[in-house]
């Protein structure tokens, strides 16, 4: 995320979200039988060491990440990256290095400015993959957790350079897994992202590319957008962001490390390019097909332009971010059902889906 709400990457947010008004209740105390007086100091001496001991382990956790999570300076905006491996590899967001091939990087020893040149950027996925020009002496890769043992409620760390401030760190928990959400099109890739980890650790402006990391000083995730209340200006919403899986990350990573790109998504596509239509109200009503690619997976279920998707499975298809979250969690070679208008006709196709 961008330094700056004046620059050109600054604003990380999801296709607004609607947020509900919630209400926290406080209990004042309890009513019962006072305790035995002999319990007593034995609670109130645990309670010191436990909150002593978490402490601890947050301390630990911020010195063994923390010299891995670098910033980058990309054109005139600001965001963050964490290192991959010892050869100078470093993993960030696509919308963090924009369109810049050269690169200020600082790590959070806070020794000289370096230089470092984009390997390949995946903006489909939000990824990209820079690498230093001469790797310092002692430079110190993160270790990558594992997504399948991410659990809701897992206390987490997010540790970036947000609003510039280099080597940052905010707590909160694993508020959710598994969720699909749309970056919006402003400063963003306006990418579609499935599986992201929900945290309430703040995200802010320059998170962007950082660390989400667990107690056992494993990266989980990079964060990536925030979630913003469009009741409240669209400004951001508290205690909501998101992160991208480190599966999804080793998968983007290694392939741009070892062939230069992304040579297998992962990612389900009917291979269209389309946009969104609107009814005689005025509302978004479904995706007119505008070309389809020769061969993919559209054409081959028979299905051409001026068609329009309304449609996929049971799932309502209004506008091309609708149709994007509908395939978001399914794989290439995966079979589904679409729905779709051709002038006054309805008719419906099995199409066996290809790849981003």
């Amino acid at each position: 995320m961008d330094a700056t709400p004046s620059r050109s990457r600054v604003r990380r947010s999801l296709t607004p979200l609607a947020a509900g008004a919630c209400a926290l209740a406080l209990a004042g105390g309890c009513t019962g039988p006072d305790p035995a007086p002999s319990a007593a100091p034995a609670q109130q001496a645990a309670a010191p060491r436990a909150a002593g001991d978490l402490e601890d382990r947050y301390q630990a956790v911020i010195e063994d990440v923390l010299p891995s999570v670098v910033q980058i300076g990309a054109g005139d905006g600001l965001g963050s990256g964490v290192v991959y491996d010892d050869q100078g590899h470093i993993v960030t967001n696509a919308h963090v290095v924009g369109d810049d091939k050269s690169f200020d990087v600082s790590v959070a020893t806070g020794e000289k400015v370096l230089k470092a040149s984009l390997v390949s950027s995946y903006p489909e996925q939000d990824l990209a993959v820079i690498k230093l020009d001469d790797p310092p002496d002692g430079l110190r890769a993160a270790e990558f957790g594992n997504t399948d043992e991410v659990e809701v409620g897992q206390i987490v760390l997010a540790m970036g350079s947000p609003l510039g401030l280099s080597s940052s760190v905010t707590q909160g928990i694993v508020s959710a897994v598994g969720r699909t959400v749309s970056e919006s099109g402003s400063g963003g890739t306006g990418a579609t992202l499935a599986d992201m980890v929900q945290t309430s650790a703040a995200v802010n402006p320059g998170n962007s590319g950082g660390a989400l990391v667990n107690l056992d000083s494993e990266v989980i995730g990079i964060p990536t957008l925030a979630a913003t209340d469009p009741q409240l200006g669209d400004s951001a919403a508290p205690g909501i962001g998101f992160a991208i899986p480190v599966s999804m990350v080793r998968t983007i990573a290694d392939q741009i490390i070892e062939s230069g790109k992304v040579t297998d998504s992962g990612r389900a596509a009917l291979n269209i390019t389309g946009r969104t239509v609107v009814d005689d109200a005025y509302q978004p009503a479904g995706v007119a097909i505008v070309s389809v690619e020769k061969g993919g997976a559209a054409e081959k279920a028979g299905m051409r332009a001026g068609d329009i998707i309304t449609r996929i499975g049971d799932t309502r298809i209004t506008t091309i971010t609708s149709l994007s979250e509908a395939l978001a969690g399914d794989e290439p070679g995966q079979k589904v059902r679409v729905t779709y208008t051709r002038g006054d006709a309805a008719k419906t196709a099995e199409v066996t889906l290809g790849e981003i």
